[in-house]
């Protein structure tokens, strides 16, 4: 066997090895996503909890698996460029009949990653492009199914769409909650379409998990008109099924699919497929790589958001630039002003008012990703080794990166490489939004800011620092929370009361006349630092008096620490059927 023959089966043996780890981690995924089932069927919602949890490290773990595999096995590290770039020829041979092949292609990179220097990062060795179309992938069972009500009228044929997903325990009164449906439509539609006969459903084959429910998506077809809905499905305080509601607005159904919320759990052969057929229910203006995202696959959603950027790099000419608002104890935050995201970097050197340092910064975003947000923090994409060109810098910029995180800074010809930072969908600074705001705008912002940390509280995350800078006004009028160095679960706080002093003159000293550890948090000194502005004061004292309170924090942890899981409704309840008049 000549050298040339000898280096062809060794790249092709790589390749398959790398297919292979591949479809291990993919047989992971959509085991999560069987399990999320049978989690849901039984009411188990810490169960639901922890494997979300223990599916975000599962991608690292394979592909880092796979790696250390390569480099044992096939010596990796003595590779010419030649054998790498036949490697990826051989990869995507076997990719063709692929059901996930735009996964394979990301979790390829993944593993070269970890394998060859950044400067490999182009086309000639890794997918910066994908090679394998998604469009028309078959699966089995099909990704979404059809229905036609003129073959057995509409009633039946929404019963049979609930009933297909075969839970494992009975409704409560499905034959009401059709009722209910029907009327929602009927009034959303303004009337029962004429051309009936015409009338296609398709709805996706497996339900979607994420909290306490489980969610239907689907589309109705009546000619050239497209309407899209959602469906929770939520157990009873006596564990039977109800339908909780129907969502027809596109607004609110993009909102399930936040980015401030816990990623679905659903099983899925033909992902693509899935996305797809969101994406045509969704407003346009929903990328594609948060959707990724949103149904757990993370590393995809980064491939596509940073294929997305750098074309949008090559579309614009506006310069990165430090993001307004107070400049940041720990982070140095920039952004684009064309492009609707803000990047996060930590900074070498913190405050010294800051205890804490980059591993434990690190922690609390990764903690984040684990717990559920309830739509009141924002999720982060987190990325290494980023090169963006130099030039799209402002001066002001450069000078800032090189004397604030110059460990995390590389200059590499014409290209600034940022060794590790945080991406997420850029707000309106809350401190910047209260100062420019009517006095009805001020009056919703500081209902949506309590609200905010309420519904954290609930969900066992105390923010630490709630100074209305380190909140942000979403595109939807919704407060968000986006400052993770301080955050703490509600259960390892200790909420205490401020003892009185000793004598009256101690009170005037500046000096706290009590002990303080670390996790103590005293929710009577809140005023003094968050209502300074009587506007704002009065608004707060109105809807959220009781946070200033030890009692409702108390009595939280009392509730968590029963194991009683909250529910959060992605919706307004005035959506719910079971707020609705049955005879509407």
């Amino acid at each position: 066997m000549d050298a040339s023959t000898k280096k062809n089966l060794h790249a092709m043996s790589i390749a398959k090895a790398m297919i292979e780890g591949f479809n291990r981690h993919y047989q992971l995924i959509r085991h999560y996503g069987q399990q999320a089932k049978l989690l849901f069927e039984a009411g188990d919602w810490k169960g639901v909890h922890n494997a979300v949890s223990e599916r975000i490290p599962s991608y690292d773990n394979r592909s880092n698996e796979t790696a250390r595999l390569l480099e044992e096995k096939y010596d990796t590290n003595s590779l010419d460029n030649d054998t790498w770039q036949q490697v990826k020829l051989h990869y995507i041979s076997q990719l063709i009949n692929h059901k996930q092949p735009e996964l394979a292609e990301t979790f390829f990179n993944s593993v070269c990653s970890r394998l060859l220097h950044r400067t490999y990062f182009h086309n000639d060795y890794i997918f910066a492009r994908p090679a394998v179309s998604t469009e028309y992938i078959l699966s089995d069972p099909p990704s979404y199914s059809s229905y036609y009500p003129q073959h057995r009228g509409l009633r039946q044929t929404m019963t049979q769409i609930v009933t297909d997903f075969d839970w494992r325990r009975p409704f409560e009164d499905l034959d009401r909650d059709i009722d209910c449906t029907l009327k929602a439509v009927n009034k959303f539609l303004g009337g029962w379409p004429k051309a009936e006969s015409n009338l296609q459903i398709k709805v996706l084959y497996s339900a979607f998990y994420r909290n306490k429910a489980a969610y239907i998506f689907g589309k109705a077809i009546n000619g050239h008109v497209e309407t899209p809905f959602a469906v929770p499905v939520l157990h009873t305080a006596d564990g039977k099924l109800v339908l909780d509601t129907i969502l027809l607005d596109p607004s609110w159904i993009v909102l399930l699919f936040s980015l401030s919320r816990a990623y679905f759990m659903v099983d899925m052969e033909v992902p693509s497929g899935y996305v797809q057929f969101l994406l045509n229910m969704l407003p346009p203006n929903k990328p594609r790589s948060e959707i990724y995202t949103m149904l757990g696959l993370g590393k995809q959603g980064k491939t596509m958001f940073f294929r997305d950027l750098k074309d949008h790099l090559r579309h614009s000419e506006d310069k990165f630039i430090i993001a307004p608002g107070v400049l940041g104890m720990v982070m140095l935050v920039f952004t684009l002003p064309s492009y609707p995201y803000v990047f996060k970097i930590i900074r070498d050197q913190f405050a010294a008012t800051k205890e804490v340092d980059h591993d434990t910064v690190k922690a609390k975003y990764m903690l984040v990703k684990k717990v559920d947000r309830v739509g009141r923090m924002a999720d982060t994409l987190e990325f290494s080794l980023v090169a963006l060109p130099k030039k799209r810098f402002s001066d002001e910029l450069i000078e800032a990166l090189r004397t604030h995180v110059p460990s995390l800074l590389e200059e590499d010809g014409d290209d600034l490489v940022i060794k590790h930072l945080y991406i997420e969908r850029r707000m309106t600074p809350l401190n910047i939004y209260l100062d420019n705001a009517t006095p009805e705008q001020i009056d919703h912002a500081v209902h949506e800011y309590g609200n905010a940390i309420r519904e954290l509280a609930i969900a066992n995350i105390f923010p630490g620092d709630m100074l209305w800078k380190n909140f942000g006004m979403t595109s939807y009028n919704r407060v968000v929370f986006y400052d993770y160095d301080e955050i703490e679960y509600m259960t390892d706080c200790n909420f205490r009361f401020i003892p009185e002093a000793p004598y009256p003159e101690m009170e005037m000293s500046g000096e706290p006349w009590y002990s303080v550890a670390r996790n103590d948090v005293f929710p009577e000194e809140f005023g003094s630092f968050l209502l300074g502005s009587p506007k704002v004061r009065a608004a707060f004292l109105k809807y959220h008096r009781n946070l200033l309170t030890v009692e409702f924090w108390k009595d939280t942890q009392e509730r968590i620490r029963s194991g009683y899981v909250e529910d959060f409704f992605p919706y307004p309840e005035d959506l719910r059927f079971c707020n609705m008049s049955r005879n509407e």
